[in-house]
């Protein structure tokens, strides 16, 4: 790419206008250098500032500029110790005073201190950047190493910039309320420590809706913005009067109970609680007048508002960690409305409200309507064979009825093994291959119904209907499939799980399916004859957008994490490599990305949760809209077949087959202990159709490696001959097996 010289002549203007006018400052290693050669220590020039001496820290480090009238006084500043201090000419060879190399992300120094708290010290306003890395502002130089950014963080930091655009919205999408020396300050994105006055728990809701500028945008265009989400420390939950751990009743109930004084205060300040109570995750709200609603979101980790399976020690951070990590989470994903399931869930409404105001009217008012490709505002029956046990649709039904697949629609994720061949005994190695994201890839372009479903007789299929067929496949024999266009292959049946079933038996009988498994029984070559269906004349393609925000937002992680996408298969590999420990804060992020796919895409079919319920009575998931089994079957019933896919192409290509699916996990025996072994590159271009190594959703990495040997071992020791392998192939370990007995 070339430039004309008045281009160039013009950036460069830019850049000494932008010099001139104040807007750029000095490197941040110069910024801490001046500092620390007038003997200042960050606390006074914070305190000259009006800021926290978390601020300074931050910009010392280039994480965050200041803004308006305090990056003036801070230029201002600089250059007057530029002109006492200039850099010496030639650094003392023990003590450089260059900018450090950026250090590698496997060992990063972290500076530790106290953020000042003095009455001095101002609640800073100003935009945030990124956040910092430690719980508190480093100390002076003097005192030890200084604090250094990771490479990684550093885009994460960027994104937290962009989200706080909306003035409204300043100081990010959540804070973390604590105790500094008897002040309660709330930690906020981008270094931002707000001293707060609050008292109370309903003066803290006040504060927070009036002063705190905390909050998110909405995600659509007919949506709204996000609540403010305060976490509460266990110093703060000791300072307004909230215990540090529920009683295991409480645990029980999910909940304070009723009577609490905390309760009480909510009551007689007019705040209400939602059905859910006052629990690890609670919202405080009014009812809304002129559209505009107040709600603040409270989420405690010491009463396990954080499930470890998906936020590992997340809720033990110190205060600005768990900002920045919520943060980032939010600014991606959107902010936590309670566990992962439920924040998946809730990301699918927020990109597509069930209503939208209409077009002005005669009089110019302005009404809610429907929002077309929304799940709307009502509740819908699902079709009876989609109806999990206990629904009141089936309260008619013998009470110890069991239900077979003619009358139950039964699409779960593979959990399917066989016993290893002569030939693959022989081999080395049990190698684990595990698809990115895989649900989520099963969500994308995925046509789904919106609408209740239609009864039909005799129906002639239509792959782009969304809906539940009564059909028989017992006829469908893998040993000859379809694998393109007029193009056969002849394959060992006995080597392969059926495509229509979960525990990859043949089925053998009519069976109800979802519309993306008939519509591969059709693509595989194989003839259909639907008995009957319910079928949705009202769809759209409403996860699309679902599927694309955690897309982005898993891959933009994960290339903060050092693993970028479309690199070579052995870049990626390398890259993969101990990703996790590069920073264990972002790692924990990517494991919250992907419980949001699987747990959102759980909640379409949750089940009772006790509340005395009874089979044939409803209970409260049904009356969501969301409440929706059948997209839910869609979606794994895509999953599973583009798994099949992969796996009849791989296996027509190189005549290899798994031994072992558990979902998304696919286990080979190879001769080497990397996926390459096994998988058919040719000059770095993969099988087309078949598996291909990268970080994108649908493509697949390394899950792990283990002997042929402790395959066989462990089948033999727990006396289970089709015992999953992929369930154990990550580590090895295997505690306790159920082999069906």
């Amino acid at each position: 790419m070339t430039h004309q010289p008045d281009e160039l002549f013009s950036a460069v203007d830019s850049l000494l206008a932008a010099v001139d006018g104040g807007t750029v400052l000095p490197a941040p290693a110069e910024r801490m250098r001046l500092r620390e050669a007038a003997g200042l220590t960050q606390a006074a020039i914070a305190q000259a500032l009006g800021v926290r001496v978390p601020s300074i820290t931050a910009w010392e480090a280039g994480r965050a500029e200041p803004k308006g009238e305090r990056l003036d006084a801070y230029r201002r500043l600089l250059e007057g110790l530029a002109h006492r201090y200039p850099p010496p000419a030639s650094p003392p060879e023990a003590e450089p005073t260059s900018p450090p190399q950026q250090p590698s992300p496997q060992a990063v120094p972290t500076g530790s201190g106290r953020a000042d708290t003095s009455p001095q010290a101002m609640p800073v306003t100003m935009r945030p950047g990124v956040v910092p890395r430690s719980g508190r502002a480093a100390r002076p130089a003097s005192a030890g190493t200084p604090s250094l950014r990771r490479p990684t963080v550093k885009t994460a930091g960027a994104a937290l910039v962009e989200a706080a655009d909306d003035p409204r919205f300043a100081n990010g999408p959540i804070a973390v309320i604590d105790i500094d020396d008897g002040q309660v300050v709330a930690y906020c994105v981008g270094g931002v420590v707000l001293d707060v006055p609050a008292r109370s728990v309903p003066a803290l809701v006040d504060w927070t809706l009036a002063q705190a500028q905390v909050g998110q945008p909405k995600l659509s265009g007919p949506g709204k913005p996000a609540d403010p989400l305060l976490v509460l420390t266990e110093a703060a939950l000791e300072r307004y009067g909230l215990p540090v751990a529920l009683t295991d009743e409480e645990r029980l109930a999910g909940r304070l109970p009723e009577g609490h004084k905390v309760i009480k205060q909510l009551a007689r300040a007019e705040w209400k609680l939602t059905k859910r109570g006052f629990g690890p995750w609670a919202r405080i709200y009014r009812p809304a007048q002129d559209s505009e609603r107040s709600c603040v979101q409270l989420c405690i980790p010491s009463w396990q508002a954080f499930d470890p399976r998906h936020w590992g020690q997340a809720g033990q951070l110190p205060p600005a960690e768990l900002a920045h990590l919520l943060g980032t989470y939010a600014t991606r994903v959107m902010t936590p409305r309670g566990s992962t399931a439920v924040t998946g869930l809730e990301l699918m409404t927020a990109l597509h409200p069930p209503t939208r105001a209409s077009a002005p009217d005669a009089d110019g008012k302005r009404h809610s309507e429907h929002n077309p490709g929304s799940l709307g505002k009502d509740p819908v029956d699902c079709a009876p064979c989609e109806a999990p046990d206990g629904h009141p649709l089936l309260k008619d039904l013998p009470r110890f009825h069991l239900r077979g697949p003619s009358e139950k629609l039964f699409e779960e994720a593979y959990d399917w093994a066989r016993p290893l061949t002569d030939a693959e005994c022989m081999k080395r190695h049990l190698v684990g291959i595990d698809v990115n994201m895989a649900f989520a890839a099963g969500a994308n372009g995925l046509t789904v119904g919106l609408g209740a479903p239609t009864h039909v007789t005799q129906p002639v299929f239509d792959p782009k209907l969304p809906g539940s067929w009564l059909v028989d496949l017992s006829h469908a024999d893998l040993s000859r499939v379809k694998v393109g266009k007029d193009k056969w292959a002849d394959l060992e049946a006995s080597l392969l799980p059926s495509p229509f079933t979960p525990k990859g038996e043949r089925p053998e009988g009519p069976a109800w399916y979802a519309t993306p498994t008939v519509a591969y029984a059709v693509e595989l070559g194989y003839g259909v004859a639907p008995i009957e269906a319910w079928v949705r004349y009202d769809n759209g393609r409403y996860l699309d957008a679902w599927y694309n925000r955690l897309r982005d937002a898993y891959l933009a992680t994960m290339a903060d994490l050092g693993v970028p996408a479309d690199v070579a298969p052995e870049e990626f590999l390398a890259a993969m490599d101990g990703y996790r420990q590069r920073d264990p804060h972002l790692a924990i992020v990517v494991s919250a990305i992907k419980a949001t796919v699987k747990g959102g895409l759980g909640k379409l079919r949750e089940r009772p949760r006790g509340e005395g319920w009874k089979p044939g009575q409803p209970w409260r998931a049904l009356a969501r809209p969301t409440w929706r089994p059948d997209i839910r079957a869609a979606v794994i019933a895509r999953t599973r077949t583009n798994m099949h896919r992969k796996i009849v192409k791989h296996a027509a290509f190189t005549g290899q087959y798994p031994v072992a699916i558990l979902s998304d996990c696919a286990v080979y025996a190879a001769d080497g202990e990397s996926p390459l072994d096994f998988l058919p590159y040719r000059e770095g271009k993969p099988l087309p159709g078949g598996f291909k190594l990268g970080v994108n959703p649908g493509l697949v990495k390394h899950e792990g490696t283990q002997s042929v040997l402790w395959g066989e071992g462990v089948r033999e020791q727990f006396d289970a001959p089709e015992l999953n392998l992929a369930r154990y192939i990550k580590d090895g370990t295997v505690t306790d097996v159920d082999n069906g007995e």
